[in-house]
């Protein structure tokens, strides 16, 4: 069993968190993950309201006795969205860990910190990371270039990064992008992270809440199959390549062109209606790593969490040691 100091803080088996995903963070998947000895995250704006948020955290209970949390992505919106009410609502259900992303977790912390939880706010730069860490975060998730979602605008990758961080930071470091392997853990570990987070290679589970024809093409896809959008408008994100995607990245290209011009294609609502609910996988833009090249089914949680670290061990107890010479021969 591999112990560090997140799997000492949060209470799990193993230092593998599955962070906060929009429309996957339920309790099915949230559970699954927990049972495993992971850390999942629900995520609060998934449901449409906070009292929807705290019957899923009741749910969740229901379904595990095991440590989960809650993840609150802070971001500008169309519509105002009231984090006070989800953070009320996160505080009185008794959570004990909260995923922070976005925006500046400072708000947030009082009431937090107040209530006895656990923070680990997520950071795509070690400037970014060491703020956070100086409001007053119990643990920092780093995101490499490779990573789903909003990696940043410095391009730097995780083989970087993460060692970057960790000369910097004090408190425990979660490495996020481009892990989807035994391999992987064991090399974050080995630049100086505390735990690994994983997004992509969960949706590709038995218990992901979303089509099997989108696991699937998550198996299919290769390293190659993501593609960088809203550049642009200094907003990257990474995203699965498909038509819809391509489309999107095309016009942002055009000169004077802003982020309206393709608002109706990077809809969210559309990507999870079309794409994570009815299967069509080109009906909308969609989530999705780099470390699609290296997934090659779909397992169960439980299967997936036992392979990674149980390869993970195998690594570092076995494989590497095997490749120092004893000098006394």
């Amino acid at each position: 069993m591999i112990r560090t100091r997140v799997t000492e803080l949060f209470g799990i088996d193993h230092p593998v968190v599955c962070g906060g995903m929009t429309a996957l963070g339920t309790a099915e998947l949230v559970s699954a993950v927990a049972n495993a000895g992971a850390l999942g995250f629900l995520t609060a704006l998934t449901q449409p309201s906070p009292q929807a948020l705290a019957k899923e955290i009741a749910r969740t209970r229901e379904l595990t006795d095991r440590p989960f949390g809650v993840n609150l992505t802070i971001l500008p919106t169309i519509n105002p969205v009231p984090y006070h009410e989800y953070r009320a609502a996160i505080v009185e259900s008794g959570v004990t860990i909260v995923e922070t992303a976005g925006s500046s977790p400072e708000p947030h912390l009082p009431d937090f910190k107040a209530a006895g939880i656990k923070v680990i706010h997520k950071a795509t730069s070690v400037r970014h990371a060491l703020s956070a860490e100086r409001k007053g975060v119990d643990v920092v998730s780093i995101d490499g270039f490779e990573c789903a979602g909003h990696p940043g605008e410095d391009d730097v990758p995780g083989l970087i990064l993460i060692p970057a961080a960790a000369a910097r930071l004090t408190v425990p470091i979660i490495a996020s992008g481009g892990i989807a392997t035994g391999a992987g853990l064991a090399a974050a570990l080995a630049l100086g992270a505390d735990a690994v987070n994983m997004g992509t290679r969960f949706m590709a589970t038995t218990e992901a809440p979303i089509h099997e024809n989108v696991k699937q093409q998550i198996v299919a896809n290769d390293e190659r199959a993501t593609i960088l959008v809203f550049r642009q408008f200094r907003n990257t994100a990474r995203v699965a390549r498909n038509s819809i995607s391509e489309q999107i990245a095309e016009i942002s290209t055009r000169p004077g062109a802003t982020f309206e011009d393709v608002a109706a294609l990077a809809s969210g609502a559309r990507g999870r209606a079309d794409v994570l609910g009815a299967g069509d996988v080109e009906g909308g833009m969609w989530w999705a790593g780099q470390s699609q090249g290296l997934i090659r089914s779909v397992d169960t949680c439980a299967a997936v969490i036992s392979e990674i670290v149980g390869e993970a061990e195998e690594i570092i107890a076995r494989r590497l040691p095997a490749l120092v010479a004893d000098p006394r021969s």
